[in-house]
């Protein structure tokens, strides 16, 4: 392929720049809140109470004088903190799981891939919502009653993605050579779905936001003061007519976080499709 083909931007997905660039200014968004925000956070202010934008910071205030700008990036570290360590708990589990039914085979693997159905029967937000009755609200909870439905999809993507390569002529002459099937699904299984696998998980780390903010619309979230999302968005219900500030905002914030990482997921789906560089 010439240097003219590689530098097309055929090569640079529009849906990868668009959502590279909007995950990054939440990820940037985030690590800022953890150093600077214009007030804090939690702070009450009864005299500022449901001040329309601008009049009392970027974004008004909330029925307890709190800043919203300030809760809305606060909001932002505590969502995808969550998010990105629920989708690193089903992806581990999730790909150890599926790899290992892809390499033994036989009951294993039907027994995996039977459990994987059952947890998937489930609703993600019905699965989350009974692991967290059970144990209570609280991060470490929202981060296992989501990885928990993470679990199974990544279990099928990496199954049924180390199944065609071990199908391959590299991991059949690794077999010849004497090479277990641990070694193998090391050295040869897992790097070749690295791309498969990346794909999915920022796909899932789209729905993680979504569930996250529906546990806490709920009140399963974490618990108060922690700022987040999906209580702003419940807070916001009371004051809809008179102060529809509250909604908008945690809500534009949700709605870009999704579109942004499954337009990222998109833009790497495309990146890594070898049938693109055919098509070049």
């Amino acid at each position: 392929m010439s240097a003219a083909a590689l530098e097309s931007p055929r090569r640079r997905p529009p849906a990868l720049i668009a959502g590279g660039a909007i995950t990054a200014a939440f990820i940037l968004l985030a690590l800022l809140s953890r150093i600077w925000t214009p007030e804090s956070p939690i702070r009450i202010h009864i005299a500022l109470r449901l001040k329309p934008p601008l009049a009392a910071g970027l974004l008004g205030t909330d029925p307890f004088g709190r800043d919203v700008l300030s809760m809305l990036m606060a909001g932002t570290w505590t969502s995808l903190s969550t998010a990105f360590l629920a989708v690193a708990l089903g992806l581990l589990l999730g790909v150890a799981l599926g790899t290992a039914a892809a390499a033994l085979r036989g009951r294993f693997e039907e027994a995996a891939m039977r459990s994987a159905d059952v947890i998937f029967a489930f609703p993600a937000l019905i699965t989350a919502i009974m692991v967290t009755n059970i144990f209570g609200p609280g991060q470490a909870t929202a981060v296992t009653a989501i990885g928990v439905f993470i679990i199974p999809v990544f279990a099928r993507v990496a199954r049924a993605s180390a199944l065609q390569v071990w199908a391959r002529d590299y991991c059949l002459a690794a077999r010849a050579a004497g090479k277990g099937r641990l070694a193998i699904s090391l050295e040869h299984v897992i790097p070749n779905i690295a791309g498969t696998l990346l794909v999915q998980a920022t796909i899932q780390l789209a729905l993680a936001i979504l569930i996250e903010a529906g546990l806490s619309f709920l009140g399963l979230g974490l618990p108060p003061p922690t700022p987040s999302w999906g209580r702003m968005l419940n807070d916001a219900q009371t004051f809809l007519d008179s102060a529809p500030w509250l909604a908008v905002a945690p809500g534009i914030a949700i709605a870009l976080a999704v579109l942004g990482f499954n337009l990222l997921g998109d833009g790497l789906r495309d990146l890594f499709d070898p049938r693109r560089d055919r098509a070049t």
